[in-house]
């Protein structure tokens, strides 16, 4: 009996492995194969899918993504992480000044829109002068245009060689606020062109990188 039992299962297990090997030669494993096409990054460069859900990889630096907030832009050289100002950022970056103690940065803030109010309402309110405390009316507003996108432009703080504007990103349900604060500037100057600051010039920089949800 035992022999009996012992030849069945020897039959059992012949028969199993030639079907392994069978299927095998039929339909050998086929490394998986991605589409070709591949995801431009802020700074220009590019990233293919890859792994076995052939997804687009996060872009290297000097990409940012702020998941978060939903955007990815490309970081200007010479600014690093910093700690956040308040509760309303979601990311801040500083570039020291050559000889001296102080830094040129650069914030970037979330505010939501309330169900019962608009961006415009929204940017009004958090438009607060850095000098007098309170708001900055909508008249001294203007608009700019940087990659795709229009931005409102706020003059927040010139004063004691300190210049911060803001550039407000409507979106649906939030608007993004990115500052550039330059220090031990000619603020004084009625004919400065703020744009060449060092901050100021690398945040316009940075808005044209930048790519998410909009």
């Amino acid at each position: 009996m035992k022999s009996i039992l012992l030849g069945i299962l020897l039959v059992i297990i012949i028969g199993v492995g030639g079907f392994v090997y069978r299927n095998a030669i039929e339909h050998p494993s086929q490394p998986i194969a991605c589409p070709m096409d591949a995801k431009i990054c802020p700074d220009g460069t590019s990233v293919s899918r890859e792994g076995l859900s052939c997804t687009f990889p996060t872009c290297p630096p000097p990409n940012v993504q702020l998941t978060d907030i939903g955007v990815v832009f490309a970081l200007p050289a010479g600014f690093v992480p910093v700690s956040l100002p308040d509760s309303a950022s979601v990311a801040s970056y500083s570039m020291p000044i050559a000889s001296s103690n102080d830094f040129n940065s650069i914030s970037i803030r979330r505010y939501a829109i309330a169900a019962s109010s608009t961006a415009l309402s929204t940017i009004e309110q958090t438009a607060i002068s850095g000098t007098s405390g309170t708001s900055i009316s909508a008249s001294s507003f203007s608009s700019a245009m940087f990659g795709t996108r229009r931005f409102t432009v706020v003059s927040i703080e010139r004063f004691e060689g300190v210049i911060d504007t803001a550039y407000y990103l409507a979106r649906g349900t939030d608007v993004l606020r990115f500052d550039a604060i330059d220090r031990g500037a000619d603020w004084t100057n009625p004919n400065l062109d703020i744009t060449i600051l060092p901050a100021h010039a690398a945040l316009i920089k940075l808005l044209s990188t930048l790519q998410g949800e909009y």
